[in-house]
């Protein structure tokens, strides 16, 4: 099929992955080689315990709705809502937290499965 299509996939709550407040779910990858594949999904983070996680792939987020605060290694810190747009560089540490809740979208070059 050369078009794939999810509707309402924004409007579900993703896997829990951590912390009792951190979610996220695959929704996409593409159909190549494990070394080339890019993974796209939704990633949600409510207010509670910071999510600390080491990118080891580029990945790129869209915030849809809420609100994060994105603090890097070096204690740059931004916070962020809807339509603010954001580059992770392989081998950053990113610190997440949400004073309520944020919804993002997100497009990384990894598998399947291996956030």
């Amino acid at each position: 099929m050369p078009m794939l299509f999810k509707k309402g996939a924004s409007s579900e709550k993703p896997p829990h992955i951590a912390n009792g407040n951190a979610f996220l779910g695959d929704c996409f990858t593409s159909e190549t080689d494990e070394d080339h594949q890019i993974t796209s999904g939704f990633y949600r983070q409510e207010a509670g315990t910071p999510l600390v996680y080491k990118y080891d792939y580029d990945e790129m987020k869209v915030i849809l709705e809420g609100n994060f605060t994105m603090e890097d290694e070096t204690g740059y810190k931004v916070t962020a809502g809807p339509g603010d747009t954001f580059y992770f560089k392989a081998g950053c540490t990113i610190t997440f937290t949400s004073t309520d809740y944020g919804l993002a979208f997100f497009v990384g070059r990894r598998v399947r499965g291996t956030a």
